[in-house]
């Protein structure tokens, strides 16, 4: 459960410290379009901080964690997370400084995409097979 909290701890303040970059970068270049940066602040709070209360929730209902895939999914969907959040910044940056984005940016964050599809596909199956086992005790 500890995993969980700290988890959420991290994208809270990842997510707050995204909202001064986002405003003090776009201050600083004069920037008044629209960028990834704008969405970054409430990503990292929505799937990062609210998604790991929501899951240290499930956990204390559920005890996810006793799941063989648990450890698959918290790995697979911060990584996919990161990833996502990671080419956000970088996509976000470059569009503020007026360089242009190649294909191979959107590609890549479509990756982290992809690992976060596969991480809550983990983890509704972990979730249902925890429900399972509680409704036979």
């Amino acid at each position: 459960m500890k995993k969980l909290y700290f988890a959420a701890l991290v994208y809270m303040i990842l997510g707050l410290l995204a909202g001064i970059f986002y405003r003090e970068i776009t201050k600083a270049y004069n920037f008044t379009g629209e960028s990834m940066l704008s969405v970054l602040h409430t990503h990292l709070l929505a799937l990062g901080m609210i998604m790991f209360l929501i899951f240290l929730v499930l956990e204390k209902l559920f005890t996810l964690s006793k799941s063989k895939l648990f450890l698959a999914f918290y790995w697979i969907y911060n990584i996919g997370l990161l990833w996502t959040i990671g080419f956000m910044v970088i996509h976000g940056t470059m569009t503020v400084l007026g360089k242009s984005v190649g294909p191979a940016i959107s590609g890549m964050a479509g990756l982290g995409h992809i690992l976060l599809t596969v991480a809550l596909v983990l983890f509704f199956i972990i979730l249902f097979e925890r429900l399972k086992a509680t409704e036979t005790r």
